[in-house]
């Protein structure tokens, strides 16, 4: 009895062992795979290589010029003879068809691509005489979908300012009209958010990446559909954020959404990679040329919008008293 039970506790020991080693052989194929990408990811050139000699980065002022900026993604060609000066300073609203060129052009602005011809100039200096994380620390963005990694509220707003000090991250929540929102998380800049913000709105996430940007304190702001995703309460929340971001700051604003734009300097139109118009709202709308038709297509379809609700109110499918419909 005795050497039968050492046999069985044996057999189950071995087998034990057995199903060990089998499945070393799967995690070992998995680990492989995943350390081929990260080493990819980490031999990876740049396409936007830091010079041999960069030209150190005192101090931005944000003047910027353009001069026959060209750039293709392989052999299209996507901005073409492109010139335009931005004072310090200075709020531009660059406007016009989806696929016209605006976001290519701010990609090019902040390095993410280096220019096919021509030159970007920030304060008469080349860009790509720049160090290239000398001088993106130097622009923030405010994107359409801001990420938020996972991490705590503070964590997230101090993502490009690490050494930051609380006080300052809270200071920038503050401006950001973000405090007392996450003041009504259960831990408050110490709660957790999932990948992507998961857990907040995209109302309160916009204001954290706001709040990540005034931390930074850039000189050149570039906001890219900033207050799009959001219903209409929301966005004068984002719009008070915003409006502490730009004071004093060169800002590049895209929007859709042509009245965002009424409190820009300057509008700059693009169609199919060249700059069809610049000058204020009022000017632009005088000469009822690109930009008007623009804005009148706008009001247009937003008068449609109104008198569509009005026929589905006045036929009784959506009552006003209850906006979410009868069935």
């Amino acid at each position: 009895m005795g050497v039968l039970t050492a046999f069985i506790a044996y057999i189950g020991r071995f087998y034990g062992r057995l199903d060990s080693m089998s499945r070393i052989v799967s995690v070992t194929q998995k680990a492989a795979a995943g350390a081929k990408r990260i080493f990819d990811i980490l031999d990876h050139v740049s396409n936007v290589p830091d010079p041999v000699q960069p030209v150190k980065l005192a101090r931005v002022e944000g003047a910027i010029q353009m001069r026959s900026v060209g750039f293709r993604y392989g052999s299209r060609a996507v901005i073409k003879h492109l010139d335009l000066d931005i004072r310090p300073g200075e709020m531009i609203g660059l406007v016009g068809h989806s696929g016209s060129g605006k976001s290519t052009l701010v990609n090019l602005i902040s390095r993410f691509y280096d220019v096919s011809d021509g030159s970007i100039q920030v304060d008469g200096v080349d860009i790509r005489r720049f160090a290239v994380a000398d001088y993106r620390r130097h622009i923030g963005l405010v994107l359409q979908e801001p990420f938020l990694f996972f991490g705590t509220i503070a964590e997230n707003i101090a993502y490009g300012k690490p050494e930051a000090t609380r006080e300052e991250i809270i200071a920038a929540a503050r401006a950001a009209h973000a405090h007392e929102f996450i003041l009504r998380l259960p831990h408050g800049y110490d709660s957790l958010v999932g990948e992507r913000g998961q857990g907040l709105s995209g109302g309160e996430r916009q204001r954290i990446s706001i709040a990540r940007a005034l931390l930074i304190d850039p000189r050149i702001l570039i906001l890219d559909e900033a207050t799009s995703a959001v219903d209409t309460e929301t966005e004068k929340e984002i719009q008070k954020a915003l409006d502490n971001l730009v004071q004093g700051r060169t800002t590049i604003a895209i929007a859709h959404r042509l009245s965002t734009l009424r409190k820009a300097d300057r509008l700059v139109v693009m169609d199919r990679g060249e700059v069809v118009e610049v000058g204020p709202h009022d000017e632009l709308m005088e000469k009822e040329g690109a930009y008007w038709r623009l804005y009148e297509a706008q009001a247009r379809r937003a008068e449609e919008d109104a008198q569509t609700a009005g026929v589905i109110i006045d036929s009784g499918l959506l009552h006003p008293a209850h906006p979410a419909g009868n069935t």
